[in-house]
């Protein structure tokens, strides 16, 4: 018979395919309290819901809902509910290539990040890794979260600032052009152009004031309203577009047109309507 303790706990993981990305892990807990452990990959937490307290090198830690916390590789940490209603946590567990094993030091010293954009931007990230088909936002977001949290542990002046970069932009644009269908993860976009993903994001994001997987979605949304016009079917157009199903191709659709690609192909509205 499972523990009363276990009966309580709800427990979600899964690898999604997003590189860099070991597991994520949704969980609630209410009495559960881990013993002192390791990980061999990065542990990114964010709590919804309660508080968790932990020991990290012989110091105690908490995690408000407010915090995030970024655990390092191979250091030992335990975990417990700080509230008497436990607690809820996302967390992404990153191969040790995302953040590299000379900040591991600094993330010992400051494991918990009081940073507003941080905390929604980690947010955003597991809001995409939910969504099938919406693994290059969770990629160009997640490569924004890692930039801001080496400008947290390095604590480089001048870490933010945004470098101009046109002709990246422009080439980064091109190749998503001719990848519209087939689509790209940023680390491939990254060893095509010889640039870091995150350059890649801030330099077309500058240039055109839209992220690069916000500009692919509306090339395919682009694409999908000429065939529903043509009388196609919405299964057939997400196919044909690079959207991951129909369910996917529904959502990005009605965000940028207003309405849904059986809607829309019944109205026989101007293409440009």
């Amino acid at each position: 018979m499972p523990s009363q303790a276990a009966s309580r706990a709800t427990v979600s993981a899964w690898r999604p395919r997003v590189p860099g990305v070991v597991e994520v892990f949704h969980a609630r807990f209410t009495e559960y309290a881990y013993p002192m452990h390791v990980h061999d990959a990065w542990t990114l937490l964010i709590v919804d819901d309660g508080a968790v307290r932990y020991d990290l090198d012989r110091h105690e830690h908490g995690t408000p809902h407010d915090t995030v916390t970024l655990l390092p590789p191979h250091v030992p940490h335990n975990g417990a509910p700080a509230t008497a209603d436990g607690f809820r946590k996302r967390v992404l567990y990153l191969d040790t290539g995302r953040l590299g094993d000379d900040l591991i030091g600094a993330a010992v010293d400051r494991p918990d990040l009081r940073d507003p954009l941080l905390r929604r931007r980690v947010g955003q990230v597991h809001s995409a890794l939910v969504r099938p088909g919406d693994e290059l936002e969770a990629e160009s977001r997640l490569t924004l979260v890692g930039e801001r949290l080496r400008e947290h542990l390095r604590s480089r002046e001048g870490a933010g600032e945004v470098r101009r970069d046109p002709v990246l932009a422009r080439r980064l644009r091109e190749l998503l052009d001719e990848r519209v269908v087939e689509g790209l993860t940023l680390e491939e976009a990254g060893g095509l152009l010889s640039a870091h993903p995150a350059h890649l994001v801030r330099a077309f994001s500058g240039a055109y004031g839209i992220a690069p997987h916000q500009y692919l979605m509306s090339r395919r949304v682009g694409r999908a309203r000429r065939l529903l016009l043509e009388g196609r079917s919405p299964s057939g157009v997400a196919v044909a577009t690079g959207f991951y199903d129909q369910a996917h191709l529904t959502r990005h659709f009605r965000k940028l047109v207003g309405v849904t690609p059986g809607r829309y192909r019944a109205t026989g509205a101007p293409a440009d309507g």
